[in-house]
This record gives C-alpha cells, structure tokens and sequence, in this order.
C-alpha cells in the first residue's frame, strides 16, 4: 500500500532499463497483481498486530524481505548493491521504515480499507509538497483539487468517528504515514540512476536494519511457527509487489496503469469483510470518491503538462 504510486522510473541516464514491446493489457494486469499484493502485506501485518508487538512485526517485515530480496539478485547482488547515491537511499529507506511503523501502528485501530483510502493522499500530498519544498510550480486547478482531496479525508474522518469503529488517535497516525509516505516518495525522485532492484534492496535490507536497533527496546514475543510463516509472507507480499510494480510500468505507459492503484480499495474491502467483517460505510466511500478523483485529476493533468517537457516514464 506504501508503494502504490511510486513506479520505476526508465530514463536515458539509466542504461541498465530498456523499453520492451509495450502491452497494455499486461501492464493494467501486472498492476493489479501489484495491488492485491500490497493490500496482502497489509492485511497480513493488520492480523499479526493481533499477536506480535509491533516492533517485532516491523523488524520481521523487513528482515524477511531482505531475505527474499537478496534470493531474487542472486548473482547480480554485487552489481546491485552498487549505488550513486547511497546517502539519498540511506534518507529514502529510512522514511520508509518510519512510514511502515506509523501506518502499522494506525491500522491496529481502523478497518483496512479506512486506512486504505486514507493512505490515498499520498499522491496529491506529493503534489503539493512539489510546490512548497521544490518550488515545482502548481496552478489553480491542481490546487483546487488538492483542496478537495483534503475535504475527502475530513469525510472520512467525520464518517469514521460517528460510526465508533475507529479512533481519531489512529486517523491521525494515517495522516502523519500519508506525508511520510509523500515525503518518501519526493526522495525517489533523486534515484533516477539507480536500478529499481537496487533501491528495492537497500529499502528492505536498511529498513531491516533501522528496526533491529529499536527492536532490543520493544517487547518481543517468540513467534509460533505460524506466526514465522506470517512474518513471512509479509516480507514476500512486500517483494513481490515490488516486483509486479516494475513489470507494470515496464509493460505500459504510467498513464495507462497508474489509475489501476485505486483497486487497491477493492481488495482492502474483500480483506476486511473476510477476515474482520468490515465494510466501508456511505461516508467512507464518498470521501474516497473525492480522494480518488482529485488523484486522478493530478495524475492526468501531470501528464499533459509532462508532454511539454521531455519525454520519460515516471510515476511518482
């Protein structure tokens, strides 16, 4: 969920990436794999909260990706642990793991797809941060939009306190992981040259390491091998995603997958009935609605400003 608007970005100043054949429909689908595995990670941690301190559901997130990740590189793992930027990968995993334990820690107290929905600011946030830190400049329409994806979040703030099923201490946990998260991604934007297995690698095995210095301080309990086997999906959840994500943007145009991110609300809304018998409430998916149009919105009027700059595929 963390990563779902953030895709690897091919370039000329990174000779490693090439363009394939596009296809359309592979993209849209690899996209939506990407999204049933990230609603998967974090419909997994939300379960394992149940059970396991956070920290230690953090830590085991992490370090399993690391592991898988590493399987993934295989001979190329000397190759890809090469980066230009290391300081700004050190900066970008670090917001991450801050993002990842804010987000876990909000959604112990809201139904996954509040949280879901919520989490969908992070792409106009970034917008917004564009405009205010990198003096990006943003017209009125986009400001307008921005405002009314804010009005969508007060919506389903206001729907979630009348219904009882949440509390305003996790709200506001989701809204502090939505700027981490937007700040997060603004970082991406300096690790254009660095392969997206590269950064993926140093997110998890970096990650693995900010939560292994916190965890001596945090309770722990030995996990049951079921519970090794949830931290475990966790960490593939979180890879493969990864993984799909870069097909998805390899395969076909951001223009055309990008908007598929929002059926990450589907799935949350399938997890959440099946597992904890919630539902989004009338409040919940109106504010959605306004959330998901201003994205869009900012997406569509973000690609036909970028016609007039030169060409590249990004998502960020």
């Amino acid at each position: 969920m963390l990563e779902q608007f953030q895709g690897p970005i091919l370039t000329k100043k990174n000779p490693a990436l090439t363009l394939p054949t596009e296809n359309k429909t592979r993209g849209i689908l690899w996209m939506l794999a990407t999204m049933l595995c990230f609603i998967t990670l974090d419909t997994t941690v939300k379960y394992t909260l149940a059970f396991y301190p956070l920290m230690e559901v953090n830590w085991g997130r992490f370090f399993f990706a690391t592991v898988i990740a590493v399987i993934i590189a295989g001979r190329r793992l000397p190759q890809l642990l090469k980066t230009a930027l290391p300081q700004w990968q050190a900066l970008r995993s670090l917001l991450l793991a801050i993002t990842t334990g804010v987000f876990n820690a909000a959604i112990m107290g809201v139904p996954l797809p509040t949280g879901t929905v919520i989490m969908f600011l992070t792409p106009i946030i970034v917008t917004m941060m564009s405009s205010l830190l990198l003096r990006e400049h943003v017209g009125w329409r986009r400001w307008l939009s921005i405002g009314a994806g804010f009005l969508g979040a007060l919506v389903v703030t206001a729907g979630s306190e009348w219904s009882g099923t949440t509390s305003l201490f996790s709200i506001g946990l989701l809204l502090i992981a939505a700027f981490t998260n937007a700040s997060y991604q603004t970082v991406t934007r300096r690790l254009r040259t660095d392969d997206p297995l590269t950064t993926l690698i140093y997110s998890a095995a970096l990650g693995a390491v900010f939560t292994s210095i916190l965890l001596p301080f945090s309770s722990w309990v030995w996990p049951t091998p079921a519970g090794w086997g949830l931290l475990m999906l966790a960490g593939l959840a979180g890879c493969l995603g990864h993984l799909c994500l870069i097909k998805a943007f390899t395969a076909a145009p951001a223009s055309v997958v990008a908007p598929f991110a929002y059926s990450s609300l589907i799935w949350a809304t399938i997890y959440g009935f099946l597992i904890w018998g919630d539902l989004p409430n009338v409040t919940t998916l109106v504010g959605a609605a306004l959330i998901i149009g201003s994205g869009l919105y900012i997406f569509l009027r973000e690609r036909q400003l970028g016609q007039q700059r030169e060409p590249h595929v990004t998502l960020e």
